[in-house]
């Protein structure tokens, strides 16, 4: 049975999941990528859940995009749209954040964001693939399964510890293709497999992503459970947030999500 509308309350603006690769579009990451280009997979989402603030769901980027447009998004080509929500968003900031946020949240569907540094300096995709079938949105929509964790602790950041390699970041833009071309093919072990990769990498390039000082909750042992029982899981984001977890069997204490195809 689908739940109440939102939308008169939260807005009609999608929310995003961002998947396997995530940190590639980062140009301080993509320029260490010994390949022409590495993935990584965003999802848009239909806003049937009021998600939490700083956990991973690109609700910040959402919230300008409300103040910018309003109730919804604009009739305009995507790419148009993309670049100035960035533009928006990023607006004498230090340190701007990675477009996919606004990737994910205007473009509809599953989608591979293919990042190359010399293009772009690596601030938006070089190409992005993207895929509104319906039959396989319902199959994610079935194997996908979220848990509420935690959002980011205040004073948490993520870049506290960095130990970035070539190789690693090729293993990462590696994780967001092999994610997308799963979810295509509708291949749950191998989904799951590259999200398990995915925050392996993680944990080794960025230690502070998933633990920091500032971090309460055992974010390791919690994902090393859910990965041992299931085909995968993986974060939504630096900190915590949300778990995500891929499984033909129900998920307990997991709600659901809806994909935004048009």
């Amino acid at each position: 049975m689908p739940g109440p509308d939102l939308s008169p309350i939260i807005s009609a603006i999608p929310f995003r999941a961002a998947l396997a690769g995530g940190w590639i579009d980062q140009p301080f990451v993509s320029k260490l990528n010994p390949d022409p280009f590495g993935s990584m997979v965003t999802v848009s989402l239909q806003p049937t859940v009021h998600f939490m603030e700083r956990a991973g769901m690109a609700t910040g980027t959402r919230n300008v995009a409300r103040r910018l447009w309003g109730h919804r998004l604009p009739d305009a080509p995507s790419d148009r749209l993309v670049r100035e929500l960035y533009a928006e968003e990023n607006r004498d900031q230090i340190h701007p954040s990675g477009s996919q946020d606004m990737v994910g949240l205007i473009h509809p569907g599953i989608n591979r964001l293919d990042f190359d540094y010399h293009i772009d300096g690596g601030v938006f995709p070089a190409h992005i693939q993207s895929n509104t079938d319906p039959v396989v949105a319902q199959w994610f929509e079935r194997v996908f399964h979220v848990i509420a964790v935690a959002p980011r602790p205040a004073g948490y950041n993520p870049l506290d510890d960095q130990r970035l390699t070539p190789q690693l970041v090729q293993q990462l833009g590696q994780t967001g293709r092999r994610c997308f071309e799963s979810i295509v093919g509708r291949d749950l072990r191998e989904l799951g497999r590259s999200m398990n990769d995915c925050m392996r990498i993680w944990a080794e390039m960025m230690p502070t992503i998933v633990h920091h000082p500032t971090i309460t909750t055992d974010l390791l042992g919690l994902l090393s459970a859910y990965q041992r029982r299931y085909a995968g899981a993986m974060y939504s984001g630096c900190g915590g947030g949300y778990l995500y977890v891929v499984s033909e069997e129900p998920v307990p204490g997991a709600f659901k999500v809806k994909v935004r195809l048009a």
